[in-house]
């Protein structure tokens, strides 16, 4: 009787263990409504940063050439001039439209290392940069002295170039020039704009195919250079500074070509001076470089 009274006391014991381990689950607290407050702030950092590079970005000016040039010099710093032309890989015509590799018609130039580097860079940055309010300048007084539908604006890598489209043309074999078709407004705002600016004008000579003098002294490149004198002396006679002009004559060898036009007319057209606008002359020091 004992030990079942003992027996029942354990077990009574054991049932009482069993209430003590269960107890009631933990509830996690209610979520607030919305989204947490540390979202909007890094939303607002990450519309920062996509405005911030979109604005670096349309700053950015890509020239292909300077891509290019810049691969040029790295395949030469690893393999010398071993590849003379680079490939470049464009969309074939093939049925599954893959890629195709097409070789490149001219090859890649090799580009000065020195603009690899930082004074290289911000070299090459202020020339770009001196260049764009050039030619922002240049459109100005074009359109202040009426020369912006009478010429043709051209960005080389040297500087901005203008030609102006109306010539001065010239009897045959003679310097005289042809009264009929000279543009003398055009001539004179031309004057007028090389008198008050900074810009410098090429008077440049042509003779035709062929051409000499009336009196046969003179070939062509003696008239093309008689012609441009002409026009140069004509030009400081009428105040422009001879510092801002070179004069320069090409003989015979560039006429005009004209498809479909007599020969009369081409001789015609090719006896002329013509006008290059430029913002300095030939004897600019441009940008140093390295001579090795």
């Amino acid at each position: 009787m004992a030990e079942e009274g003992e027996n029942t006391a354990g077990e009574g014991g054991g049932g009482g263990g069993g209430d003590v381990m269960d107890e009631a689950p933990v509830k996690c607290p209610e979520c607030p409504e919305g989204l947490p407050g540390w979202m909007a702030t890094f939303s607002d950092l990450v519309t920062l940063l996509l405005t911030f590079f979109v604005l670096l970005l349309s700053f950015a000016k890509t020239e292909t050439a300077k891509y290019e040039a810049a691969l040029g010099s790295i395949r030469n710093a690893f393999g010398g001039n071993v590849l003379k032309q680079g490939e470049v890989i464009q969309r074939g015509k093939s049925p599954d439209n893959f890629p195709t590799m097409m070789e490149s018609q001219t090859p890649i130039k090799p580009f000065p290392i020195e603009f690899l580097t930082m004074e290289g860079i911000l070299d090459k940055h202020e020339i770009n940069r001196e260049s764009d309010e050039d030619l922002k300048k240049m459109k100005f007084d074009l359109k202040e002295e009426g020369l912006a539908e009478s010429v043709n604006v051209y960005e080389q890598p040297e500087g901005i170039k203008v030609r102006v489209k109306d010539k001065i043309f010239f009897k045959l074999g003679s310097i005289e020039i042809d009264e009929n078709r000279v543009a003398i407004p055009v001539y004179t705002r031309l004057i007028n704009l090389l008198k008050g600016g900074k810009w410098t004008v090429f008077v440049i000579g042509h003779a035709a195919r062929g051409e000499v003098s009336l009196d046969g002294s003179k070939d062509a490149f003696e008239l093309s250079s008689a012609r441009a004198i002409a026009v140069t002396r004509s030009l400081v006679k009428r105040g422009v500074s001879p510092e801002k002009i070179t004069t320069a004559f090409y003989g015979d060898t560039r006429p005009v070509k004209l498809a479909g036009r007599s020969q009369t007319e081409v001789e015609a057209e090719s006896r002329r001076v013509e006008f290059i606008i430029r913002k300095t002359d030939l004897e600019s020091n441009g940008h140093k470089v390295e001579a090795q």
